[in-house]
């Protein structure tokens, strides 16, 4: 029985690292996809990842949109490590965006106008730092778009209310594969259905000229 436990021990480290290559190589993937086009990656944190992959791919001139984690301070987290709240890191997107199609402002205004940037730590149905609103930026022009959106919105709608965090990104650790493009593969989850569906189709009533073409039929 004493060689139980190292042996689960190197089984559990073979797999963590077979995750985390897999998890690199589809960053990998996805960059070389685009590397001969003119696209652009914008980060966000509005919640849960599955809704914020479904809404920003609904977005015209919106190329893909993969999900994973950033904001925090360890390396290579997992879906169940940040899960305890203890990694620093939010459930977050990066979007490949075409700029001659769509904006960084227009993304930025996607971002604020698809959640609640006033709720601390959450998003109606998920609260914990992981599910909190962050808007990365690369470069300073970035920050400066984020910053004077932030400004018009507490002046006209949100009176000083928007908690939402300003963060340099710092890295992007792409999530595990079962939870790209959850929403679209797997439409009867009661989560899904409840929860990420009705927060894309409240999204298109209120920027319908935003949308791709297909998006509109559905």
């Amino acid at each position: 029985m004493k060689f139980i436990k190292p042996f689960y021990t190197v089984i559990f480290t073979f797999l963590f690292f077979l995750l985390m290559s897999f998890s690199n190589s589809s960053e990998q993937q996805t960059i070389h996809k685009f590397q001969n086009q003119e696209v652009k990656i914008a980060y966000f944190a509005s919640g849960c990842f599955w809704c914020v992959e479904a809404i920003f791919e609904s977005v015209d001139g919106v190329e893909e949109v993969v999900s994973g984690y950033a904001g925090g301070f360890t390396k290579n987290p997992t879906y169940q490590s940040i899960g305890t709240g203890k990694t620093g890191h939010a459930e977050s997107v990066a979007v490949y965006y075409d700029p001659k199609k769509v904006s960084f402002k227009t993304l930025v205004k996607v971002f604020f106008g698809s959640h609640d940037p006033t709720t601390k730590n959450g998003q109606y149905p998920d609260f914990g730092t992981q599910y909190r609103s962050i808007a990365f930026y690369t470069n300073a022009s970035e920050k400066e778009i984020i910053e004077k959106h932030i400004k018009e919105l507490n002046n006209s709608y949100y009176n000083g209310k928007i908690v939402t965090e300003v963060t340099k990104l710092q890295h992007f650790y792409p999530a595990e594969a079962y939870h790209q493009n959850y929403e679209k593969l797997n439409p009867n989850n009661p989560y899904v259905k409840n929860v990420s569906i009705p927060r894309l189709n409240r999204f298109k009533k209120k920027f319908p000229e935003l949308l791709k073409k297909e998006a509109m039929l559905h």
